[in-house]
């Protein structure tokens, strides 16, 4: 293969990658906003992280009140759960979430979505189109 029949096929091939995709962005999640009022702790940002994760909010309740062993509900923006955490405890959990239903396994892009086929779940990139199943909740 030639040096212009290589070139031909590079250009092809990315013309052919998602708009936006090849933009590199640092990939930041905002820290856990905590408020503990007697035997409730309420998460303040929720909206505002699982929007930067873009996850569904029911998707990431679920994981922090498994996580925590406890009831969890959403009530607006925020989030509420029964029992008293501090925001580190919300910092690292949310980054455990981030590393197993955000950010794709192969190239480490959050640009990922998680979609049901069949009986499984997937984290499909939409950067680099790698798929690993992942635990559902």
């Amino acid at each position: 293969m030639d040096e212009t029949e290589y070139e031909a096929l590079l250009d092809r091939a990315i013309s052919r990658l998602p708009r936006g995709i090849s933009e590199w962005s640092r990939f930041d999640v905002p820290h856990a906003s905590v408020f503990i009022e007697g035997n409730r702790t309420t998460l303040r940002n929720f909206k505002e992280i699982v929007d930067r994760l873009n996850r569904d909010p029911q998707h990431l309740l679920r994981f922090l009140a498994r996580e925590l062993a406890t009831a969890g509900t959403i009530e607006g923006t925020r989030a509420v759960f029964q029992g008293t955490f501090s925001d580190s405890v919300f910092n690292k959990l949310i980054e455990r979430y981030v590393q197993s239903y955000v950010i794709c396994h192969e190239c480490g892009r959050p640009d990922t979505k998680i979609k049901k086929e069949k009986r499984i779940h997937y984290l499909i990139c939409e950067a680099c189109g790698a798929r690993s199943p992942v635990k559902h909740l």
